[in-house]
């Protein structure tokens, strides 16, 4: 009864919650369906005037392209015209050309000033086009008085180029037309005629009309004293100013005023008009070098038609979302006592989980050799209760065999390969020492049971303990850092990963791991481990965590560490594994030796040079005699590197140093070919080339350097001395 008590308790403080809840629900949703509302608006409004302005430069640009090719027409005839004045006969085969090359010209006119002739006092032959010809008349007729026309008194009056306002050709056509005249003066620089051009606006219309930039918006353009010479009210056209029909809408009177005002005068922008009960937005610029004005106007339903739309459907959303909030606090209260259960059901989970994971970790071993020609350390950090990385080692037969591995995917699946995984490393390698070997059982286990499709990247060793050896094969995984001297990735051929595909080969390589040499393996959870910023840890960072001689608990510790401090708050994404081994069997006996390992790349000479500035500090070697010294040995490994080995076979050359008394011994050692490079003659370095037998330049050079050189093939080995007193 008291469970019952506070449950109820609890179901009325959630449905009091979920109430008042839903009220600010509701508040925000109308909230930002407000502000949404206004900045679409705001945005759809400017996208109109964008749209307006556009198109209203790209008519202007039309405009103006046909104006300008009247006027040059005009222009470059200016200078003919005016000397044939003084042949006025001429007159009318010039006026008749200026139509045939002008296309765009439908007539032209010489017109002449009174009196200027004295047997001919009017005079103005005119040509124009006709049902595809070019006809010839005379404007000097009793019935058309040109002297008192605006193309003609205009250009005197002003004595510059002027466009006449626009007119129907009545009688020519009935089109309407505009017509640009240019004053002709004599030498004596009085005006004594006019040159005209005509071109007709009949495109004018089409251009207009097929600018619309909405489904019902429409364009007007006006003269420069305001009369309406396009719109859609083609009674309208030519026929009325735009001040007159502002006299008929007594509503929109001082609007339409303004409006007017604004064009007349040149103005571009944007006024609003009502125009039979819809609003109409009035966007407006001037046509320049014409006196012209255009507006474009569009519907005000139409820019936001689409707002409306949308609202309609923000609405429904709302709805929907208020009903859907409704339902899931209703819900509420039944989730909660699920949420009791399953709390219940979570934490017997997670008991199970810690014994799986201490089961899990359990696997990988813990207690490492107490030997004193081994140094090791690992450490497993599964990035859930339970991972998919693993380790492991052991030693048998003075061999330690060693593997780690990721498995793809995470948590209880992947732990499950895991665990698998570990079993048959240790099943197979129990009675095999090749690596190659070793992983090619376990892809074949590992492929006949893979149902869900998961694989594992694994790298195996298995190092001699005796003789310094190490024999590896990678199944796709990162390769491992080898630390000698320097600090350099161990080469590994892209074998595939463990579980893709049975009966697939694998390459098995080697390579010598003398007295100090380290290998740190590693999983992808450590390099690609990211803070939040996203950036990844990457092999740089690890690689300076890794300098320096230390134990190796200490270089997994100070590892561990530089990642936690780099990842900070950010949750860990993928499991993170290391282990390291550092070999110390194999030492020399002599005093002061150092030791050297480079593999058969050239791009590996590199290292010898910082190799010798360490012994040159170490036993205080002058400048001179260390580079000599680092040129006979770079000339020697360098030889070695390039012939030793068959072509794509992996081999190393050890290089040491040991100091004895006032000398220093270099020895240099192979498991290549056989070859004594003290066995070559002498190079007779005064002969000339063409003479000179090819080679033998290098060992020339080496001993000339070194005090002592000799050769020797010890148990497959090339083993080249090289003493230097110091």
């Amino acid at each position: 009864m008291k469970l019952q008590g506070s449950i109820k308790k609890l179901v009325r403080e959630s449905a009091g919650r979920g109430f008042l809840l839903i009220i600010v629900a509701v508040l925000t949703l109308e909230a930002t369906a407000l502000i949404q509302y206004y900045y679409s608006r705001a945005g759809m409004r400017e996208e109109a005037e964008m749209r307006a302005q556009s198109q209203l430069e790209t008519n202007q640009v039309q405009i103006l392209s046909i104006i300008r090719q009247a006027e040059a027409a005009v222009h470059n005839n200016v200078w003919i015209a005016s000397w044939c004045l003084d042949n006025t006969d001429s007159l009318g085969s010039l006026v008749r050309r200026i139509v045939a090359d002008n296309p765009e010209i439908t007539g032209s006119t010489i017109a002449l000033t009174p009196r200027y002739d004295k047997p001919h006092p009017l005079l103005a032959p005119y040509a124009y086009r006709k049902d595809g010809e070019i006809l010839l008349k005379s404007l000097a007729t009793p019935e058309y008085d040109y002297p008192s026309q605006e193309w003609f008194t205009e250009p005197i009056r002003t004595g510059e180029g002027y466009w006449s306002e626009p007119y129907i050709d009545t009688g020519g056509g009935e089109v309407l037309m505009t017509t640009y005249s240019v004053p002709l003066r004599d030498h004596s620089g009085r005006i004594t005629a006019v040159l005209t051009a005509d071109i007709s606006l009949e495109w004018l219309s089409n251009l207009v009309e097929h600018a619309q930039i909405y489904p019902n918006s429409f364009g007007v353009v006006l003269s420069r004293s305001g009369r309406i010479m396009v719109s859609p009210a083609k009674d309208l056209d030519m026929n009325m100013t735009v001040q007159e029909y502002a006299e008929q809408r007594a509503g929109d009177k001082v609007v339409f005023d303004s409006l007017s005002r604004a064009m007349i005068s040149g103005e571009s922008g944007n006024i609003a008009i009502n125009s039979g009960g819809k609003v109409l937005q009035v966007f407006f610029a001037p046509v320049e070098h014409t006196g012209w004005a255009m507006s474009i106007a569009v519907p005000e339903e139409e820019i936001f038609a689409g707002l409306r739309r949308v609202g309609i459907v923000v609405k429904i959303l709302q709805l929907f979302g208020l009903a859907l909030l409704i339902f899931i606090f209703s819900s509420l209260v039944r989730n909660q006592l699920r949420y009791m259960q399953a709390n219940e059901s979570r934490e017997r989970m997670e008991g199970e989980l810690q014994i799986a994971r201490n089961i899990q970790m359990a696997m990988v071993p813990r207690v490492f050799p107490e030997r004193k020609d081994l140094d090791m350390a690992a450490s497993l950090i599964p990035a859930k209760e339970v991972g998919g990385d693993l380790y492991d080692f052991f030693i048998r037969d003075e061999k330690l065999f060693f593997c780690i591995g990721d498995v793809s995917g995470k948590g209880v699946p992947a732990s499950l390969v895991m665990a698998v995984t570990r079993s048959q490393f240790r099943a197979f390698s129990a009675h095999e020492d090749s690596p190659a070997k070793i992983v090619t059982a376990m892809n074949d286990s590992l492929s006949e049971m893979n149902e869900n499709e998961m694989f594992v990247t694994l790298f195996c060793g298995v190092l001699d303990l005796a003789a310094g050896h190490l024999k590896y094969c990678n199944a796709g995984h990162n390769p491992p850092v080898i630390l000698t001297s320097t600090i350099q990735t161990l080469p590994v051929e892209p074998n595939l990963p463990l579980g893709i595909m049975g009966g697939m080969p694998f390459k098995e390589q080697e390579t010598a791991f003398p007295y100090d040499s380290a290998i740190f393996l590693y999983t992808d959870g450590l390099t690609e481990a990211e803070n939040l910023g996203h950036d990844q840890f990457g092999e740089g960072r690890m690689e300076k965590i890794l300098h320096g001689r230390k134990e190796a608990s200490a270089h997994l510790q100070n590892m561990a560490d530089a990642v936690h401090a780099f990842v900070g708050e950010a949750p860990q994404s993928d499991d993170l594994t290391m282990l390291f081994v550092h070999y110390l069997g194999g030492k020399s006996e002599s005093i002061g030796s150092d030791n050297l390992i480079l593999h058969n790349n050239i791009s590996q000479i590199t290292a010898l040079g910082e190799w010798m500035e360490t012994i040159g500090e170490k036993y205080g070697i002058d400048m001179p005699t260390l580079s000599g010294l680092n040129l006979a040995l770079e000339e020697a490994a360098t030889n070695v590197i390039m012939y030793a080995y068959p072509d794509g076979a992996y081999g190393s050359v050890e290089l040491s140093c040991v100091k004895d008394g006032g000398a220093l011994r270099f020895t240099l050692t192979d498991t290549g070919k056989p070859f004594d490079p003290t066995a070559r003659p002498e190079v007779d370095i005064n002969a000339g080339v063409e003479e000179r037998a090819i080679g033998g330049l290098g060992i020339h050079l080496v001993k000339n350097i070194m005090d002592s050189v000799s050769y020797s093939r010890e148990d497959g080995k090339n083993i080249l001395t090289m003493i230097k007193n110091i």
